[in-house]
């Protein structure tokens, strides 16, 4: 049997809506041989189904876990079982341009290179979004884009590609990142360790169906990502977060961190949704602002978080 040039791994859970969306893009693709392995990390909806029901005419396999073992042994499956020289990861909730392949194959024509595509974030009409949300988004692509080369590895995440050869010298991903967040930013940057340049591919960025659509989701997920931040800072002795001068602003995290934990994050999340129905745009901006940074702060200090998402 032939091998593809790529192969599309995709870690899903609970993904049984979202799939048809990325298989009916995959299914478009053009100017590449290619095919796809989604990992099911505990079929909780009938996703098995879902896919089963695209894969007669399209080069897709499934790896189905018995029960949830996290994203990061997800995407070792996915990756053991692959085929192809490009391994594109990519996340379940994507929506990609006809040519997502091709440009993922072409961004590795030159040498070695691990190639990244930004998220072009797509929210539903909440609050969240109209008070934060988009223009956070659009500020956090800007700022990626400016970036110094050897601090690209902070953004490795969910719609990445990297050469069979390199995926084999840097080893699986950490499984020990369980929860939310980090174990994709763990293996970017040991990647880079390794010495290959992590580039961002404006071509790759990539329309998606954002999860965290309220400010008690993105408090939670805020949490999360400072416990896992904790322990990638342990596991390379790298500290990562942001060293600010004392201010006004830093004693109010400092404060609001000290009395939050993970519960009490989503439930500050939903009032300050409520707040921003009433109060003008700028002032529920600093406030959502102001919470996302005492919840990462919060999940930071404990270290741990109460389960998997």
């Amino acid at each position: 049997m032939t091998s593809p040039l790529v192969s599309v791994v995709v870690p899903s859970r609970g993904g049984a809506a979202r799939l048809p969306v990325l298989l009916q893009a995959l299914r478009a693709q053009d100017g590449v041989d290619w095919e796809a392995v989604v990992v099911l990390d505990g079929d909780v909806d009938g996703s098995a189904q879902v896919v089963a029901s695209h894969a007669g005419d399209l080069p897709v396999r499934v790896v189905a876990f018995a029960e949830n073992r996290g994203r990061s042994a997800a995407l070792n499956a996915g990756f053991e079982a692959a085929r192809g020289e490009v391994l594109v990861r990519c996340d379940d909730d994507l929506v990609p341009g006809p040519d997502y392949l091709a440009a993922h194959a072409a961004a590795h024509a030159a040498g070695r290179v691990g190639a990244v595509g930004l998220y072009r974030n797509v929210y539903p009409e909440t609050t969240y979004a109209r008070v934060y949300g988009r223009a956070w988004d659009r500020r956090f692509r800007e700022e990626a884009y400016s970036v110094a080369p050897d601090q690209t590895w902070r953004y490795w995440a969910g719609n990445v590609s990297v050469g069979r050869g390199d995926w084999e010298r840097v080893g699986p991903y950490d499984e020990g990142f369980r929860a939310y967040g980090w174990e994709d930013v763990d293996w970017g940057y040991r990647l880079q360790q390794q010495g290959v340049p992590i580039t961002l591919v404006p071509s790759l960025e990539t329309e998606h169906r954002i999860a965290a659509t309220t400010t008690a989701m993105r408090l939670q997920r805020a949490f999360y990502s400072g416990a896992a931040r904790r322990r990638f800072e342990a596991k390379h002795g790298l500290p990562v977060g942001p060293r600010r001068p004392a201010s006004t602003w830093e004693r109010a995290v400092a404060l609001l961190s000290a009395v939050l934990g993970e519960r009490r994050a989503g439930a500050l999340g939903s009032a300050v949704d409520a707040l921003a129905r009433v109060v003008p745009r700028a002032v529920s901006a600093r406030v959502v602002a102001l919470a996302i940074d005492a919840a990462a702060r919060a999940g930071h200090r404990r270290g741990t978080t109460d389960g998997a998402i």
